[in-house]
């Protein structure tokens, strides 16, 4: 069922004018489990925390896009922090009870959270398989972690391999849908398709996926997957399970992007008690900060004639650590409404967020960002 637009009341395939989204990528899994040789990107986006989740989709269904369904899909995986994943299902199944969701995955702590995810309303499971050969997921994977600590290779992939099976028995058992998910790299998994779907149907997988691979650097050390080829890919996986398209579309969201000039809902506001924007920044130009890195903030704020400037620079408090450190930090800003920086961890953005603050990243011109989150849109200068 679509969420269509209301009046009052989704990288893959970019989709930015088509108004019809079968698949809406949420990239709302904020830790990785695991890391691949080929296809990473070295900064991905941060991901979005649940409230931004449902901003941003509420944001779309006002501009007229209409959603079929949606996929919970990196930057991380999506079950590797299952306390961030669980009330984000419960805000997207009280807020689009219709809107059938799903969530992709290399299977780790799916048997355990089977029952969970069901409850919760997942409908359908993409379990990233790429291979059923310990030596073939060797020259795949550079890491996998399945807990705080990371596990040599050579003692893991049995374990993922044990994991993946439970995985679909379990989901199976909670009545959820699972689809393999495997991206083709030429010269390494390309010839080991067929075991991969065989191996998957005794385990008891509905579908396959087949995503052929595409570099994401001139420096890829991989060539693309040669798209001619997809089709007697797919017929030989066809033996085992049926093989279905892939319809996950990725857009990429304004809070990630650092594009704040078509965001609405998803940028916080100024209000009497905090009027101000801190900025991460060593220029005094672009926000170009890490969070964690920086030692004081800018003070962008209205002056009496409304038009938002400089006001001053703070000193941040001294670094602490853990939690800890950014309730200082927020304790410092309480008349900041919104802190930009380059980049930050999750956890320190949901620290801040909760006191109020709003962490936004972006590697934007200081003046124009701000004056954006003031309603302006034409990156007015301030006159000294």
């Amino acid at each position: 069922m679509s969420i269509e637009p209301l009046s009052d009341t989704a990288a893959k395939k970019p989709c930015e004018k088509s108004m019809q989204i079968d698949s809406l990528i949420l990239p709302a899994a904020p830790q990785a489990n695991n890391r691949k040789r080929f296809g990473e990107i070295d900064k991905p986006a941060p991901a979005l925390l649940p409230d931004e989740a449902l901003a941003w989709m509420g944001d779309l269904i006002k501009g007229g896009k209409k959603i079929d369904s949606m996929n919970i899909c990196g930057p991380g995986d999506a079950l590797a922090a299952p306390e961030t994943l669980l009330p984000l299902l419960d805000l997207l199944k009280e807020k689009y009870p219709n809107c059938p969701i799903k969530l992709t995955t290399i299977g780790l702590n799916a048997a355990a959270l089977a029952a969970d995810l069901a409850s919760k309303g997942i409908s359908q499971v993409h379990l990233q398989i790429e291979a059923v050969s310990a030596d073939i997921l060797k020259k795949i994977y550079t890491w996998i972690r399945p807990g705080k600590r990371t596990v040599p290779l050579p003692e893991i992939i049995d374990f993922l391999l044990q994991e993946q099976e439970k995985a679909i028995a379990a989901l199976n058992k909670a009545g959820i849908k699972v689809n393999i998910q495997t991206t083709i790299y030429p010269g390494i998994n390309d010839e080991h398709l067929t075991a991969i779907a065989e191996k998957a149907a005794s385990w008891g997988a509905s579908s396959i996926t087949l995503l052929p691979f595409q570099p994401v650097s001139d420096e890829e050390k991989l060539e693309a997957y040669d798209a001619a080829l997809l089709e007697s890919a797919k017929k030989a996986a066809a033996v085992y399970l049926e093989v279905i398209a892939d319809k996950d579309v990725y857009l990429p969201p304004p809070s990630a992007s650092g594009d704040f000039q078509n965001a609405t809902t998803l940028l916080p506001k100024p209000s009497k008690e905090r009027p101000n924007v801190a900025v991460a920044s060593t220029s005094g130009m672009d926000v170009d900060l890490h969070l964690g890195q920086a030692n004081k903030f800018l003070i962008y704020g209205p002056r009496e004639d409304g038009l938002a400037c400089l006001l001053e620079s703070r000193t941040a408090p001294e670094a602490g650590s853990g939690d800890s450190r950014w309730q200082a930090l927020a304790n410092s800003l309480p008349d900041c409404f919104a802190l930009l920086a380059a980049n930050a961890g999750q956890n320190p953005q949901k620290v801040l967020g909760d006191l109020g603050v709003k962490v936004l990243l972006t590697e934007e011109n200081i003046e124009g960002t701000v004056d954006v989150l003031y309603g302006g849109g034409k990156k007015k200068k301030c006159k000294k």
